[in-house]
């Protein structure tokens, strides 16, 4: 075992690499809960009930979702990286998808299937890099900040803090309300956690926010803490149900969304933690392919489980801050989520009061690649923002995707530098293109 994943090489130990799993594990925690509500729709009142996912079904798909894809990435890549349904995905997954094109969840399913499998190909055949290299690295930037901005918006509507409002179409809501208050309360907790580096900083301003919920009677009591492990049957296999439905405009974009986002964002992710951890060589990140081919078989899993798009997790760098180096971390931490299966009486603790602070303060952290936009170049600029501003704003990732890959190339010609576009943008501007006029 030690030889395997090579622990005399990289100066660790099993101790370091238990605590390191753990650590990761507690950093991520919070999507077995996030997750289904999530997906589920919770916070939308007055929808069909077929429009919703079953949440005892989401919770199943996600920690088994989770525990495959970690084990996969230790057992194969090797590397210190957990993966689970990606926040932002989910999000599009639920609001843009499911919500805003009334797509079926199974169709939407189907979607993350054939992206899973697209990015399979992608992988073995050693063409990434090409498609890598065509997007610009200001819009993966940008995309990643908006999806942020989008996530922190949900967050800040399902606690009450922002409401509808007739006059200025959004307004600060009752900040009186109990539920309201409780949310603010998980914030400022959540918030002090995180300042001071504590690990699993978001998983336990949840539990802390859902304890207070509890004393002042805005939150039921669970009857257990452990119990059966819910039936996943509601969503197993559903992918398949209206597999024929994909074939159109607006599933092909709905794909190349899935695809794009969970491309460049395990791609940025693999490299940021593998190179805390020291793994990278020569500038070069070993057994690539292996962590990406881990990465999009857990996707394909996933969506035939019943969740949103698996990808890797950044909060993996907390478990190596403590210790991980190599993939015998993950293996801790892949079973960690195969236990927590046995703790879903906890779902109905919670609520949206408690899951907004992790999308507010995930929506924080996510934002972070603003910095790096050269915003003193307006043919950037201009994209880069558009693409950011609008997610939150029309309510949908792909949307602000969309018109950002349209502002691009032109802002670009505009400029005279027509020679860096590379050509898949160009094929990129036509389906977005095509995506106002026929289905928008």
């Amino acid at each position: 075992m030690k030889k395997y994943f090579q622990f005399d090489e990289l100066g660790t130990t099993y101790r370091k690499e238990f605590v390191g799993g753990l650590t990761t594990f507690l950093s991520m925690a919070y999507i077995l809960f996030v997750n289904p509500a999530m997906l589920s729709l919770a916070d939308i009142p007055d929808l069909p009930p077929e429009m919703r996912m079953d949440a005892g079904a989401v919770f199943v798909a996600t920690a088994l979702a989770a525990a495959i894809g970690t084990l996969l990435m230790g057992l194969i890549a090797r590397y210190p990286i957990a993966l689970a349904p990606g926040m932002g995905l989910n999000a599009f997954f639920a609001f843009s998808v499911i919500l805003g094109m009334g797509i079926p969840w199974q169709t939407a399913l189907s979607g993350v299937f054939v992206s899973g499998v697209i990015f399979i190909l992608l992988t073995l055949s050693g063409i990434r890099e090409t498609i890598i290299n065509s997007i610009p690295a200001e819009l993966k930037y940008a995309v990643g900040a908006g999806i942020g901005l989008f996530i922190t918006f949900v967050g800040l509507q399902n606690a009450g803090i922002i409401a509808n409002s007739d006059a200025t179409l959004i307004a600060l809501g009752d900040l009186t309300a109990g539920n309201t208050l409780l949310a603010i309360f998980g914030v400022f907790i959540t918030v002090i956690l995180m300042v001071r580096k504590i690990n699993g900083g978001i998983f336990i301003g949840m539990v802390v926010t859902a304890i207070v919920g509890m004393l002042f009677n805005l939150i039921d009591t669970p009857d257990a803490i452990v119990g059966a492990v819910p039936s996943i049957a509601p969503t197993f296999g559903a992918a398949f149900e209206n597999f024929g439905d994909i074939f159109s405009l607006q599933m092909l974009v709905v794909i190349l969304t899935f695809l794009f986002v969970d491309f460049f964002d395990t791609a940025g992710t693999l490299v940021a933690v593998a190179n805390q951890a020291g793994l990278i060589k020569e500038n070069k990140l070993p057994r690539a392919g292996k962590a990406l081919f881990a990465d999009s078989a857990a996707t394909v899993v996933g969506s035939v489980l019943g969740t949103s798009t698996t990808t890797s997790y950044v909060e993996s760098s907390a478990g190596v801050a403590a210790g991980a180096r190599t993939g015998f971390a993950s293996i801790v931490t892949g079973v960690l989520f195969l236990l927590a299966l046995f703790f879903s009486p906890l779902l109905g603790v919670v609520t949206s009061a408690v899951t907004a602070p992790a999308l507010i303060i995930v929506g924080v952290l996510m934002v972070s690649t603003l910095g790096k936009i050269e915003w003193d170049k307006f043919e950037i600029a201009v994209p880069a923002f558009l693409t950011i501003i609008i997610m939150p704003l029309s309510y949908s990732i792909a949307t602000g995707i969309a018109i950002g890959f349209i502002f691009y190339p032109i802002t670009m010609i505009v400029k005279g530098r027509a020679k860096e576009i590379h050509p898949i943008m160009y094929g990129l501007f036509v389906i977005f293109v095509l995506y106002f006029v026929f289905l928008v």
